[in-house]
């Protein structure tokens, strides 16, 4: 009976273990993601700009061979996250577009000049994505206040946050990566990323307690995921 109850808590902790989201710029990515046992692709173009919305077709081509959740990326540029209007519109018109391909969520976030989130621009989008949740992508580490900041991104109606905790990755990041957890308490999910890699997620995660975690899996700065830092980072 004993030996019967210990296998159950392991086959338990199993599928208590972490998810990993990874973070891919081009399609080819996205099939190593995919095949080495990714949880969900964050689908992106623009490497070198910190990821944009990426190509439709290429898109369309992906969903087709890919059973696995597929988050979109809704930016039309680089640089900072405040946009004009002809750019909002850009936006909306992208995720209905995107949409359409029946993707299983949208990956975005509007700062306003003030570098504070722009509640107006962000429930319209979140509302347009509906029924598909929504992730607030690292927008939020530019953004001015922690606390704050998480309250507004919460009002907006997303589901998940993507954070280094507002430092320039997620070692320098965990406390207030730990603090967003425990403020969050449950209400929205903290997705760590940012520098993350097999090598410190055990850490990060025992710090945290958070059960979600977002790479890119490159590891040798080049443009595609490394398929054995995938695996990696799923047997963490």
């Amino acid at each position: 009976m004993s030996i019967r109850k210990n296998l159950s808590l392991i086959k338990y902790t199993k599928v208590e273990m972490s998810k990993i989201e990874i973070a891919c710029f081009n399609p080819e990515s996205a099939m190593i993601a995919f095949e080495n046992g990714a949880d969900r692709i964050e689908l992106c173009d623009g490497l070198s700009e910190g990821g944009t919305t990426p190509d439709f077709r290429v898109t369309q081509q992906l969903r087709e061979k890919i059973n696995i959740p597929i988050f979109v990326m809704i930016r039309p540029r680089g640089g900072d996250f405040t946009y004009s209007h002809a750019e909002f519109e850009q936006m909306k018109s992208d995720l209905i577009h995107l949409k359409s391909l029946k993707v299983d969520g949208f990956v975005f976030g509007i700062l306003d000049a003030n570098d504070e989130v722009n509640m107006e621009q962000n429930k319209a989008l979140v509302e347009l994505a509906a029924p598909f949740p929504c992730t607030f992508h690292r927008a939020f580490d530019r953004a001015e206040g922690l606390e704050d900041s998480l309250e507004k991104v919460i009002g907006c109606g997303f589901k998940t946050i993507l954070t280094s905790g507002q430092k320039p990755n997620v070692s320098e990041g965990k406390e207030n990566l730990k603090k967003l957890v425990e403020l969050s308490n449950g209400r929205i999910e903290i997705l760590i990323g940012g520098g993350l890699r097999s090598s410190n997620l055990e850490g990060i995660r025992a710090l945290t307690k958070a059960g979600y975690f977002h790479s890119s899996a490159i590891t040798d700065g080049g443009a595609f995921a490394n398929a054995d830092e995938v695996v990696a980072l799923k047997s963490k």
